[in-house]
């Protein structure tokens, strides 16, 4: 077994393994130990502090995202057990996120023509509001849900912690944003951006695809805490996304291209 600095997991099979189910606290625990504040405090603290950060396996999580996000929450599992908490701890991975939407705004420069401010008030905007504000909303929603509605009647005097519900969004977002921010840029010029069949088609479907990934990655991170049922629900979201995906294509609407158009005008 080896366990990572700031994020602990197992290596073998796969990281984050966890086949015992959760182990009583130790009988020096105080479940008030850590407000909180000060579990905060000490991630926005470790933000500056890239040496204690384990980037290895925040690569490694974002990489499972995609092919099995699966094993990302049995880590969160693991964390619970030996930290008393679901959400992270390491900062990582958000330091990577805000890579990759530096990375993808700088490809949105070259396909739209955008000056430097426009880059800024597009990197802003990406940041604060789609990842950040948007991420805000969902995560307090699906957390007052998952508590009100999802808790399992023995589970009344636990919750779901909001910063675990935050983590949910981040997971779910990065996929999102590798399909529709870098992965289509490639495509937007030579094909989706034309008036056929076959480009609305191709970037239809690929927006079907990301939103998909955000609701499964999402119903995985509730469904995986043992204090909560029927998060079953959340899949559900998929029903208006599959119509408004057969409504565009009937109806010849190319949704990616309205997307663009919505980008461009934002930054002007």
């Amino acid at each position: 077994m080896v366990i990572h600095s700031g994020e602990s997991s197992f290596k073998g099979d796969s990281y984050g393994r966890a086949s015992s189910p959760f182990l009583p606290p130790p009988v020096t625990h105080r479940k008030d130990c850590m407000s909180a504040a000060v579990k905060r405090y000490r991630y926005l603290r470790r933000l500056f502090k890239f040496e204690q950060m384990d980037f290895e396996f925040a690569f490694w999580q974002m990489t499972y995202l995609f092919i099995a996000p699966k094993k990302v929450y049995r880590n969160f599992n693991y964390r619970k057990e030996t930290k008393s908490q679901f959400a992270r701890d390491d900062p990582a991975f958000l330091v990577l996120l805000s890579f990759w939407l530096c990375v993808s705004s700088i490809g949105f420069v070259f396909v739209l023509g955008l000056g430097f401010w426009e880059f800024f008030k597009f990197l802003s905007y990406l940041i604060f509001v789609d990842c950040i504000a948007l991420g805000i909303c969902a995560a307090t929603v699906l957390w007052i849900i998952s508590n009100k509605y999802f808790l399992k009647p023995g589970c009344m005097g636990q919750d779901v912690e909001w910063a675990y519900a935050f983590d949910i969004h981040l997971n779910a977002f990065f996929p999102t944003l590798i399909i529709l921010h870098v992965l289509q840029l490639f495509f937007y010029h030579v094909f989706i951006s034309h008036d056929w069949f076959l480009s609305r088609l191709f970037g239809n479907t690929l927006w079907l695809i990301a939103i998909g990934q955000y609701v499964y990655i999402t119903f995985l991170g509730y469904t995986c805490l043992p204090i909560l049922h029927r998060t079953h629900v959340l899949m559900y979201a998929l029903v208006p996304v599959f119509f408004m995906y057969i409504v565009s294509l009937a109806s010849g609407w190319n949704i990616i291209q309205t997307f663009m158009d919505f980008y461009h005008y934002r930054v002007l």
